[in-house]
């Protein structure tokens, strides 16, 4: 358990923003500025309107200190790769979808240690373990932005030896989580058990609202259906292994994995079937 949270669980990560890089262009980021509309609508939906989600879900149903910080970590995760290939299942602006994992995970390294050092004071208290802003953002660097920069730069510099390995490193990575998954409910079955009905009550409604709200903002910005489309998904989906590492950087706990990864494992399996009907339905329309 202790080599697969001090090795597995942080390798695995950047694996898969390793496999993120490795699919992004540099006109995926010059992007940004010939759609500034709906970007800044897509980015205003998962770094400002999606935290404010998740905290009103936690007090409305009143969840453990350490349940309610799971919850604001997730939320404060971008989509990853998985937000990218629903946004194709459901045929919306894939372009837009990748432009906007490429730089909310990029900027993430600065607005997660913050927002994570805040929800931990918040919801903790005196039992809140101190957390090194500074610490979380290089480790996040490391782990996070790092990868996607090396996966950028050889998607520029060796197109056909990114073309080889991108596949290999997307089932590498989801094999990896799987198993992220498992181990972090295992870790922490009875605190799952007795808290399952509440938390997976608050995920599934949280993930509902995240979906709607980003749509809801979308069509009152007047944009495309498909990029209204996409604005969901990236709101309603996020990186739950980023969820889960975030709370052992921050726990730096030496044997199980953290329960304030909980919310994030639970996350990474009800989030399929949450976001199932729309998929079905933006298909459709």
């Amino acid at each position: 358990m202790d080599l697969l949270i001090n090795v597995g669980l942080p390798v695995s990560l950047a694996i898969i923003m390793l496999s993120l890089g490795i699919g992004l262009e540099t006109a995926d980021f010059r992007r940004v500025l010939s759609r500034q509309r709906a970007f800044a609508i897509g980015a205003v939906s998962q770094v400002a309107l999606l935290p404010i989600a998740a905290f009103v879900t936690v007090k409305l149903f009143a969840l453990p200190p350490e349940i309610a910080v799971g919850f604001m970590l997730l939320s404060f995760c971008p989509g990853g790769v998985t937000s990218n290939i629903l946004s194709k299942l459901a045929r919306a602006d894939v372009a837009l979808s990748v432009s906007l994992t490429a730089v909310i995970s990029l900027l993430s390294m600065i607005t997660v240690p913050i927002l994570a050092a805040w929800s931990i004071g918040h919801f903790m208290g005196a039992e809140a373990p101190e957390v090194s802003i500074t610490g979380l953002a290089i480790a996040l660097f490391l782990i996070t932005t790092l990868p996607v920069a090396v996966g950028v730069g050889i998607r520029n510099f060796a197109r056909g030896f990114a073309n080889r390995i991108e596949a290999g490193l997307s089932t590498l990575a989801t094999a990896l989580f799987v198993l992220i998954v498992v181990a972090a409910l295992a870790a922490n079955w009875k605190l799952f058990v007795d808290n399952l009905g509440i938390m997976g009550a608050g995920l599934i409604s949280l993930n509902v609202a995240l979906l709607l709200i980003g749509l809801g903002l979308a069509r009152a910005a007047n944009l495309s259906w498909n990029e209204c489309k996409t604005v969901s998904i990236e709101t309603g989906i996020q990186n739950s292994t980023l969820g889960i590492t975030l709370a052992a950087l921050i726990t730096n706990t030496d044997s199980g994995l953290s329960p304030l990864a909980l919310p994030s494992a639970v996350y990474g399996i009800t989030m399929y079937a949450v976001v199932l009907p729309f998929l079905v339905w933006f298909r459709r329309r």
